[in-house]
């Protein structure tokens, strides 16, 4: 078991996390996370320069964590998700009909949940490279 030390290491909670994934198409990613989600983007690479990823880096201005989607067009990496690669987003409401629409309106797919608990307690929508995202009615914590 991992005991907290309360804070006094280096990971507290106003530690930035990055959550970094592979995409084929970033633009098709900033549609479902941007225009689907609502999450704004915080950074972009705005040209194409060699030996570099393409990135989109994308969640809400101030906050402690931000998602990454990148491409290498030069050694690309094809995504490869699992049923169990979730990005889960605890709402703490019931999940709102309209939301899923648009994020089906922007490229991605509602799927039931692997594990029934997403399904029992929210909604599972595929992103366009087949990784889960997951909006869930209860709060963290």
């Amino acid at each position: 078991m991992i005991e907290s030390n309360g804070g006094a290491g280096p990971i507290g909670p106003d530690t930035h996390v990055r959550l970094a994934r592979p995409t084929r198409d970033i633009a098709a990613a900033e549609r479902f996370y941007v225009q689907g989600l609502g999450l704004s983007v915080l950074w972009r690479t705005t040209e194409r320069v060699s030996g570099e990823h393409d990135l989109l880096m994308v969640g809400l201005p101030g906050g402690a964590w931000h998602f990454e989607l990148a491409v290498d067009p030069e050694n690309p990496v094809e995504p490869a998700p699992t049923v169990e690669d979730l990005f889960v987003l605890y709402l703490g409401a019931p999940v709102d009909e309209a939301l899923i629409e648009r994020l089906v309106a922007a490229g991605g797919r509602r799927a039931p949940a692997h594990n029934p608990y997403w399904d029992e307690f929210g909604v599972t929508v595929v992103d366009p490279d087949g990784y889960g995202l997951v909006l869930c009615s209860r709060t963290w914590g």
